[in-house]
């Protein structure tokens, strides 16, 4: 075959997968090609304010409420915050981090309590790599405990997106499986699970209804939502805004994964979420465009921007397991 066949031959399969589902694990593999396998070197220490306190020369500590404990590292580059939430009788870990560095030593100065860490998703910023907790809690999703018959649980690569900085996907043995909508007693403390996918399949958040304080994971927070992930889905990102709209009071305190700029914890309200649900409509009846070229940039409001793919290869359509979780409700429009 000519060598100018082989050209054209080799471009129909790259449009082939370029119009495919399999495009953004391409780029995913274009990401981690490009990078060297470790993280990047650590930020300088930026003033953090009265509100937050430096743990160590890495994490930080902020009270938010009684009980509830923001645990941040601005130095990583992306500035994760992890939440510690204590009862009575028992703690939950929401996140931990890369596993750049131990984030055990700030949990025991803080409680004696059993701690259960619970992932807000499974991308390796938020798992704290290969520490080892005794206790790990998961969202109880259909496709999740069929690869986990035995409770040991294997992260894919798709889920887990590491190697760009080195980090290895895990197996976990799952000591409690979270039904959505479940409470999680605390001891004199209720967090319940929302299901709230779209930055991925498998996200959740813990709503505190007692404080109105939203722990959203990479749902929500201020700064550049990623909407074209391997798993990211831009019509459940639409019914979860719509479905946390229905739940969620006006003085609703929301606390993401990340922070744009310091200092202290990334915060939003509920009009954070309202703007999130009219700029995925903009997005969708494209009264809101994109810039750039691939993720293109969707501006939703001051605080909040979306990274998603071009108009014409966004889907819209809910995922069935979405439908399925969260009932009836129809996204607006």
């Amino acid at each position: 075959m000519p060598a100018k066949w082989w050209l054209v031959a080799l471009s129909l399969v790259a449009l082939a997968l370029w119009a495919g589902s399999e495009r953004r694990v391409l780029l995913m593999v274009y990401f981690e090609w490009q990078s060297d396998g470790t993280p990047p070197p650590l930020k300088a220490a930026p003033d953090e304010g009265a509100q937050s306190s430096w743990f160590d020369d890495y994490f930080t500590v902020e009270l938010l409420a009684p009980g509830i404990y923001a645990i941040g590292e601005p130095r990583y580059h992306q500035e994760n915050y992890n939440y510690l939430v204590t009862g009575t009788e028992r703690a939950v870990l929401f996140d931990a981090g890369p596993g750049v560095r131990d984030i055990k030593p700030v949990i025991d100065s803080l409680t004696r309590l059993p701690v259960t860490f619970i992932p807000s998703h499974f991308h390796y910023d938020h798992i704290g790599a290969d520490l080892a907790f005794e206790r790990i809690a998961v969202v109880n999703l259909p496709y999740l405990r069929e690869r986990a018959p035995d409770n040991h649980l294997t992260l894919t690569s798709r889920e887990h997106l590491g190697g760009a900085e080195g980090f290895a996907a895990p197996t976990w043995h799952v000591s409690e499986w979270l039904d959505v909508g479940a409470a999680i007693d605390l001891g004199g403390r209720s967090l319940e699970v929302l299901y709230t996918p779209g930055h991925t399949d498998d996200s959740i958040s813990l709503w505190d209804a007692e404080n109105a304080v939203l722990l959203s994971g990479d749902y929500l927070y201020p700064g550049y939502l990623y909407g074209f992930l391997p798993n990211s889905s831009m019509g459940d990102y639409l019914l979860s805004a719509e479905r946390l709209l229905t739940l969620l009071p006006q003085n609703v305190a929301i606390y993401g994964a990340h922070r744009l700029k310091p200092p202290g914890a990334p915060r939003l309200s509920r009009d954070d979420v309202q703007a999130l649900g009219d700029g995925l409509l903009g997005m969708r009846d494209g009264s809101i465009e994109g810039q750039g070229g691939y993720p293109q940039t969707f501006l939703l409001n001051q605080r909040l921007q979306m990274l998603a793919e071009p108009r014409w290869l966004q889907d819209w359509e809910p995922s069935t397991l979405e439908t399925q979780l969260l009932g009836s409700l129809e996204p607006r429009g």
